[in-house]
């Protein structure tokens, strides 16, 4: 539920790609771009104090953006899913690269969804871990 200091969390985790490249050149990850958070908090799910957590699966672009997103772990409730899809679509990065040349991959993202109003989002640098596909 936007205005209400909600925070919806994410960063992505794991990062595999799906260029075919030389194995000798290391790929760099995408960061996310700095910005709100896409993510919106399910108003009956805060009214209830519910918190949850989906896992979400992300194709990045060589562009940075988002182009499909799946449920990788519910959360148990359809509306958190749902938000977190529907957020994901809106999450930018800076491309990632293998050499000289941008790649697409695919992110693991976590997408908490915690009744904490803090104005402190912690979003902690992602840690990856990369193979080629």
């Amino acid at each position: 539920m936007p205005g209400r200091g909600i925070r919806a969390v994410a960063g992505p985790t794991l990062l595999l790609s799906l260029a075919c490249s030389p194995a000798d050149e290391p790929i760099q990850n995408p960061q996310r771009m700095p910005g709100a958070s896409p993510f919106v908090y399910p108003e009956t799910l805060w009214d209830d104090q519910v918190e949850g957590e989906t896992v979400l699966m992300v194709h990045v672009t060589v562009q940075g953006s988002v182009d499909s997103a799946w449920v990788h772990e519910s959360s148990g409730f359809a509306a958190f899913d749902a938000a977190a899809v529907a957020g994901a679509r809106q999450l930018r990065f800076t491309p990632a690269r293998q050499g000289t040349r941008r790649v697409p991959l695919w992110a693991k993202v976590p997408v908490r969804f915690v009744l904490d109003t803090t104005p402190d989002l912690g979003l902690t640098p992602p840690t990856f871990e990369t193979r080629n596909e």
